[in-house]
């Protein structure tokens, strides 16, 4: 069982920046791959980052590829999403997910969830 919580969210002006952080519970964080994903209001949920186990690979969305950054500390049982040069349309609910398994970065294939954090981003 893995229980997961999100923090960092809030507001910013269009072209800020702001870190989440996602605090893992387990003593088998670094087997999990982890994700973000987002749902903004009236929207389906959608896969922002991925990163493996051993934070070798990663994986983004066409939408903040370059903008966004996903990284992970094994030893702290933390993942983070650094998210630079924000726009409006980043505005969502900021959920954190992890999975045992490998597979396509799609909601289905994640296991645990943490309760979500809202980014607001201003014009």
């Amino acid at each position: 069982q893995v229980q997961l919580v999100e923090s960092g969210g809030g507001l910013v002006q269009a072209g800020g920046s702001l870190r989440l952080s996602c605090a893992a519970s387990g003593r088998t964080f670094n087997s999990y791959g982890m994700a973000w994903f987002r749902q903004a209001p009236g929207k389906e949920r959608e896969f922002v980052a991925g990163i493996i186990w051993s934070g070798g690979r990663t994986s983004y969305a066409d939408s903040v590829k370059g903008r966004f950054t996903i990284s992970r500390d094994n030893a702290k049982n933390t993942v983070y999403l650094q998210m630079n040069s924000l726009k409006p349309e980043d505005t969502a609910v900021y959920y954190c997910a992890a999975r045992s398994a490998s597979g396509s970065y799609t909601y289905s294939t994640y296991d645990y969830w943490g309760q979500g954090t809202q980014v607001t981003v201003s014009s």
